[in-house]
């Protein structure tokens, strides 16, 4: 029988199979097809199995803080409430992925994606795309995509372990085996973190108790190959995080230590059905995909002690095409119906529940009129129950002239965000909302210098949003709006634009030597007050240096400056920039095992992401992986 990737490469279009033949990366999350990065418009980062092993990341949030125009903010230590802001959107309006399967949380205030229980653990591939990017992944794409990809089946058996130890009494244990056994092929994986963290309430601020985090996370991926033509897809991720969080206990209502803890459990599940029709010329995909996250918050000296309880719960049917009409034409088509639902209820008071259903159409159309050239465009309407109809398109393209040495890119997007369930249907609700709408430009030019040894990019970007959702107080506020909210409620009154300029290189001067830096300048503003969009830093860079030496050692560095920016939408709270260094080692010690260690805030740094908030300072860790295949 034949293998599933030998029937992949059959069904990807023409540019894509000549490339995965030539070795060139292939990306999946710009066009939901295999792609070489060349034959891309969009701005799309690639964090792939090697970066991730050698910066030696535990926290998916930290990784992404190494791509241009990616900014972070975080409530605290580890496992913490995280925000990830692409080219100075808000972080509602970013669309999460785990294995192509969408994990923005329906039960979330803004429907968003907390990233701070997240970890690395066996996820092997993070792809970003920046821009608007809803034609093809829907409601929230207005900042961009975040895909992260567990450990794929393999057709051999290969396997991995690691497990590390350091500060704070942190400790980490991964592991992962996959393989095949006649048309089955498999991934496995688990991994168990926990660590006594920081104190939440930031310690410069008058916190003394650490806040603690514990993760157990599952990952799996399973493929049969039941006919020549026609193969199951299954997968999953489950976790279960608990959180020590700090909050505003009584009598004062000032932020301080507390006993609060958080619970998350979330589970992402996938079935689906390839069918190859034609020839191979027509890749149809049916599936069925599931997320469920559910949040408890318990407080032992509040009355009642369950401060707050949650329950989102997203389910989408959908049929993907993908058709290879010609050598130099394809067509990406689907239909999806996705109905969300949340439950929430808060320190004992009426539970709130509400439900709503999208259904989508899409379509886009991949060119290659010429050799070098690449163009794309593409269509989408979306029929929700909630507020009717929105249409938004997209076109991009890509020109290289010298097989890859040289790519000028360009992309024009829409976006758009439908209301979440807790903006409409909360006590703090409008049912008159209407969706978030964006419109993005970027233009890019890449260029390998040095016989490949060095290569730059830069690319301009501007993206402006209407209607934008905010939270109005109704405090002392005689709108009508207000009239029966006296807390307040959400309204389409802000227009936002964030510009600006991101700038890469990449570096290999000698054998084992490699430099990556990237900078990123993204102006964010409210063009209703003119003010700086909160936790929006104008400047951020980073820089990376590793070394691997023939004996089997290696060793990097790692900074990241990122200037200063405002907590609050006023612009009064100041939060001032702040620099980091990080060092690690790793060395070969033979038969697939490694020693590895770093160093996290060298110069022990004190900085907040968000006003009050603590950050880790200086930490060593070091531990043992090893790997088959």
């Amino acid at each position: 029988m034949r293998s599933w990737y030998l029937f992949s490469a059959l069904l990807l279009p023409a540019p894509a199979a000549a490339a995965e033949q030539a070795g060139e990366q292939l990306v999946v999350t710009a066009t939901r097809a295999p792609a070489p990065l060349a034959a891309v418009g969009q701005s799309v980062s690639v964090i792939d199995t090697a970066d991730l092993r050698r910066l030696q990341q535990v926290s998916i949030a930290d990784a992404l803080r190494l791509v241009p125009g990616i900014t972070v903010a975080r409530n605290g230590g580890p496992g913490t409430v995280t925000s990830v802001n692409i080219r100075g959107a808000d972080s509602d309006q970013t669309v999460a992925l785990i294995d192509g399967v969408k994990v923005n949380d329906p039960a979330a205030p803004g429907g968003g994606f907390n990233f701070g229980p997240l970890l690395v653990g066996n996820i092997s591939r993070i792809e970003v795309v920046r821009g608007a990017q809803s034609v093809l992944w829907g409601s929230q794409a207005i900042g961009g995509v975040v895909n992260m990809i567990t450990a794929e089946p393999t057709d051999t058996l290969a396997a991995s372990a690691r497990a590390e130890a350091g500060f704070r009494n942190t400790g980490e244990v991964v592991g992962n085996v996959s393989g095949r056994v006649g048309p089955v092929a498999a991934s496995l994986g688990a991994g168990w973190y926990a660590t006594d963290g920081i104190s939440a309430f930031s310690e410069r601020r008058g916190g003394i108790e650490r806040d603690g985090f514990r993760n157990l996370a599952v990952n799996g991926r399973l493929r049969v190959d039941i006919a020549e033509n026609l193969s199951a897809d299954l997968r999953g991720f489950w976790s279960d995080g608990r959180t020590d969080i700090d909050g505003f206990p009584p009598p004062a209502f000032r932020f301080a230590d507390t006993l609060e803890v958080s619970r998350t459990r979330q589970f992402v599940g996938y079935s689906g059905l390839d069918l190859g029709l034609f020839g191979g010329r027509l890749r149809n995909r049916f599936a069925f995909a599931l997320t469920s996250i559910a949040r408890e918050n318990e407080n032992p000296d509040a009355t009642p002690r369950i401060t707050f309880d949650s329950l989102g719960r997203n389910e989408r049917l959908e049929y993907q095409g993908i058709a290879a009409i010609a050598p130099w034409l394809s067509a990406t088509f689907g239909l999806e119906r996705e109905t969300s639902r949340y439950r929430a209820q808060s320190f004992g008071g009426p539970v709130s529940r509400a439900r709503a259903r999208l259904d989508s159409i899409y379509s886009q159309l991949e060119l290659r009129p010429v050799a070098g050239l690449f163009v794309a465009a593409g269509l989408r309407h979306d029929d929700s129950d909630s507020f009717g109809g929105t249409t938004v398109l997209a076109a991009s393209g890509s020109f290289t002239p010298n097989a890859g040495a040289t790519i000028v890119r360009a992309s024009y997007g829409e976006g758009f965000k439908v209301p979440s369930l807790f903006q409409l249907f909360s006590d703090f609700g409008n049912t008159r909302l209407q969706p978030e709408r964006a419109r993005s430009i970027d233009a890019g030019l890449a260029q390998r210098l040095l016989d490949g040894r060095a290569e730059v990019s830069a690319t301009l970007f501007r993206r402006d949003v209407r209607d934008q959702i905010v939270f109005v107080s109704c405090f002392g506020n005689p709108s009508p709006i207000c009239t029966g909210r006296p807390f307040g409620t959400y309204d389409n009154v802000a227009r936002t634009r964030a510009d600006g300029l991101e700038v890469t290189l990449g570096l290999a001067p000698m054998e084992g030597l490699a430099v990556r830096a990237g900078y990123a300048h993204v102006d964010a503003a409210d063009r209703t007050s003119g003010r700086r969009l909160a936790r929006r830093p104008k400047e951020s860079l980073f820089a990376t240096i590793d070394w691997a030496t023939p004996p089997g050692l290696s060793l990097g560095a790692t900074v990241s400056v990122t200037g200063d920016s405002f907590d609050d939408a006023a612009n009064r709270n100041r939060l001032a920039g702040y620099t980091l260094l990080d060092l690690r080692a790793a060395y070969a010690i033979g038969r697939g095992f490694e020693l590895f260690g770093r160093i996290e805030n060298l110069f022990d740094e004190r900085y907040e992401t968000v006003r009050l908030y603590g950050t880790p300072g200086r930490a060593a860790f070091g531990g043992l992986r090893w790997r088959l295949g």
